[in-house]
C-alpha cells in the first residue's frame, strides 16, 4: 500500500510538472531590442543662383580725406547677373547710389560701381566677395578709384532675395584735390530675381 501511495504521488507530480511545463515555455521575457538611430546629418540643398536680378539698397557711409571726415545715408539701385557653377557663383553687378555724406564742406552726391562678384553657394545663402571700379561725383569734382568688399544674399523665395553688403572705396584725388579719399559703406539690399 505504501508503494501504491508513493507511485500515485509520483505519477501525480509528473503529471503536474508535465502540465505546467508549457506554461513556463516562453515566459522568460527577452530584453526589448532598442532601435538603432542613425546620426542626423544636415543636408545643404543647393540653390541655383544663375540668372539676372535687380533691386534697391539703403545704408550708411563714412568718408575720410585729408584728415576730414563725414558720414550719412546712402541708397540706390543695382542690377546684375550671376552664373552658378555648383558650389561657386561668379557674376557682375552695376549700382548707382545717391548720398548725403559731406566731407569738410564737400558734398558727396553720388557713387557708381561696376563690380565682379565671386561667391560660395551655401544653399539659400550666397556668401560673396566683390572687387571692381568706382566713380564718385562731388560738389567739388569727380574722381574714380577702386572698390572691394564682402556680402551675403539669402533667397527668401525663388524670386526675392535679401542681403547685406560692406564695401571699401579708394579714390586717388578726391574732389579734384591731390588727397586720397576713403569710403566705407554698409547697405541692406532687396532684389528681385528674373
Amino acid at each position: 500500500m505504501f508503494r501504491k501511495i508513493v507511485l500515485t504521488t509520483a505519477a501525480s507530480a509528473v503529471s503536474i510538472v508535465a502540465l505546467a511545463a508549457p506554461s513556463f515555455a516562453g515566459n522568460i521575457d527577452e530584453a526589448p531590442v532598442e532601435p538603432v538611430l542613425a546620426p542626423v546629418v544636415p543636408v545643404v540643398v543647393s540653390t541655383d543662383w544663375t540668372g539676372g536680378y535687380a533691386g534697391v539698397q539703403l545704408g550708411y557711409g563714412e568718408a575720410e580725406s585729408a584728415g576730414l571726415d563725414g558720414d550719412g545715408a546712402i541708397g540706390g539701385v543695382f542690377v546684375g547677373y550671376n552664373h552658378d557653377f555648383g558650389n561657386y557663383v561668379l557674376g557682375g553687378e552695376f549700382d548707382a547710389s545717391a548720398s548725403d555724406i559731406s566731407v569738410g564742406g564737400t558734398d558727396v552726391d553720388s557713387i557708381y560701381r561696376l563690380k565682379l562678384r565671386a561667391g560660395y553657394d551655401a544653399g539659400p545663402a550666397l556668401i560673396y566677395a566683390v572687387a571692381g571700379g568706382a566713380s564718385v561725383e562731388t560738389s567739388a569734382g569727380d574722381d574714380s578709384g577702386y572698390v572691394a568688399g564682402l556680402g551675403v544674399d539669402y533667397k527668401v523665395t525663388d524670386r526675392v532675395t535679401l542681403g547685406g553688403e560692406y564695401l571699401y572705396h579708394n579714390f586717388d584725388s578726391f574732389a579734384g584735390t591731390a588727397s586720397e579719399g576713403e569710403f566705407n559703406t554698409f547697405s541692406a539690399r532687396v532684389s528681385y530675381n528674373f
